[in-house]
């Protein structure tokens, strides 16, 4: 089932258009594509689903955004309905991903990025707790920038695996169960997910203290693996992962991003994660390396902003050399 558009263009209710030509990328289920609304002429991200989908879950996904609008890092919905071939789900446009960005930045993150980033992180996922979901799919492409005026801000998206751990009336955690397939991306999956164990707020967590890792040291132990089938690459990185000692994971690293992942990993099922003491922790890290969080200063926003000073330097010289021509020439012809 493709979600491939025959037409360039494409209008979507009275308001919206869909550029085909411009793809975002893709989500857990289904595509993104550039759009914009023709009133506003404001761009926006337009998100779809084949409507034959053997797994429809984009109307879920809109349910699920709904029940999170208001919170800070959370993208704004605008429509939501099916055109054609497809469901479709309009939103706020948004800006590159963390993963997009660690490449930009050589693969590594400063620890007063990675701190400042992984701040921003927690909350969301604090919040998305506080509302009775589990996202499931915790991993740097699903975390995204924002842009213009919002570009120091983090935003979490992709809910196509989230779930509800607390019913909705009752407020009753969901029952453990233990002969699961793993959901969420292999690499940053908890241990226990792949065990096979219902997720809970600790796993969403523990794939946070991964790539808290991750962004140090631009790799994990387990990633990179070679197997022939994805079952057996998921049999490695789980095996990888069990075997490689927190001291190893975390070596070179200040201590407190052992006792994070530590601390999650010994949580039970139903618990509810501390946030407070695990903010308290990237504070101490920040307190101790003696760093002051500023989001104007993301390696990012950092590396563009030199690069922009060595190219405007750089059109200056090129002007001052031109410059220098032309009154050698004119010197010539006077003589």
């Amino acid at each position: 089932m493709s979600t491939e558009l025959k037409d360039y263009e494409v209008k979507i209710d009275k308001f919206y258009k869909l550029d085909a030509r411009a793809r975002l990328g893709s989500g857990s289920f289904g595509a993104i594509y550039l759009g914009a609304n023709i009133n506003l002429n404001q761009k926006v991200a337009i998100k779809i689903e084949p409507i034959d989908s053997k797994s429809p879950r984009l109307f879920y996904e809109y349910k699920i955004y709904k029940d999170l609008y208001g919170g800070n890092g959370i993208p704004e919905i605008y429509w939501y309905g099916s055109q054609g071939n497809f469901n479709i789900l309009i939103m706020s446009l948004l800006g590159r991903s963390l993963e997009f960005f660690l490449n930009y930045c050589d693969r590594k993150f400063t620890l007063l990025t990675t701190l400042m980033v992984i701040n921003k992180m927690l909350a969301l996922i604090e919040f998305v707790h506080s509302r009775g979901y589990i996202h499931r799919d915790i991993k740097p492409d699903n975390f995204l920038m924002g842009r213009h005026l919002q570009e120091e801000e983090v935003y979490l998206v992709d809910f196509g695996l989230a779930k509800r751990y607390l019913d909705k009336s009752t407020g009753i955690h969901i029952p453990y169960t233990n002969e699961n397939h793993l959901i969420g991306t292999a690499t940053y999956a908890s241990i226990n997910a792949h065990l096979g164990a219902e997720q809970s707020r600790r796993d969403d967590i523990e794939s946070l203290g991964y790539i808290l890792v991750y962004f140090m040291k631009g790799t994990l132990p387990w990633k990179g693996l070679k197997a022939r089938t994805k079952k057996e690459k998921y049999e490695k990185i789980k095996q990888k992962k069990i075997s490689t000692s927190l001291d190893s994971l975390c070596h070179g690293l200040p201590d407190d991003f052992k006792k994070f992942i530590q601390y999650i990993r010994d949580l039970k099922f139903e618990d509810k994660p501390d946030y407070s003491y695990l903010k308290d922790l990237i504070n101490q890290m920040k307190e101790k390396n003696k760093l002051q969080f500023d989001y104007g200063k993301l390696d990012w926003l950092v590396k563009a902003e030199e690069e922009l000073k060595k190219l405007e330097e750089s059109k200056k010289d090129n002007n001052q050399k031109e410059k220098e021509k032309e009154e050698e020439e004119e010197e010539y012809i006077y003589y």
